[in-house]
């Protein structure tokens, strides 16, 4: 029936592919994308975030910071690729050593990012306690009237022993 309308196909598929709605553009989900894509990426490995750990308290050598990991210096070479590429360490050479050192300005574009969301669902959360404790509130007000079971006695039944 579609195949020998074709043109009766086209229409519907443009119909639900091209709805005439307004776009909905959240600036803040769309905030740096593709930097934040490569900081999480690089936070992603445990690895990496030990090394930017050791980082904190100050330039390393990648043999420094190889060694806690007993990891080969080429596949330490590797992670820090990774993290100079997310533009969370500098790297400088001296003579023969590669120090690296953090450079902490993504981590507060990543933290913007988290922080917006930390927001939202602080408030969404919020409220569920509210309406949670309202609800308890209300609970507990008609349940006052009703004895509760831990104040009632259990009564003997018949074959129990005393």
């Amino acid at each position: 029936m579609w195949l020998d309308e074709p043109r009766r196909l086209i229409k519907f598929n443009q119909t639900v592919d091209f709805l005439k709605r307004p776009r909905i553009f959240n600036h803040m989900v769309e905030l740096d994308a593709p930097q934040l894509s490569h900081i999480f990426h690089a936070l992603s490995d445990a690895t990496r975030r030990r090394m930017l750990l050791e980082l904190a308290s100050g330039e390393r050598t990648v043999g420094q910071l190889a060694q806690p990991f007993a990891i080969s210096l080429a596949a330490a070479s590797k992670h820090i690729k990774v993290l100079e590429s997310a533009g969370l360490i500098q790297r400088e050479v001296r003579g023969r050593a590669h120090l690296c050192r953090l450079d902490p300005g993504p981590l507060a574009t990543a933290y913007e990012w988290l922080s917006f969301y930390e927001r939202f669902w602080t408030a969404r959360l919020d409220i569920l306690d509210r309406l949670l404790r309202e609800e308890a509130a209300r609970d507990s007000g008609s349940t006052e009237d009703s004895p509760s079971p831990e104040d009632e006695t259990p009564t003997p039944r018949e074959g129990d022993d005393q």
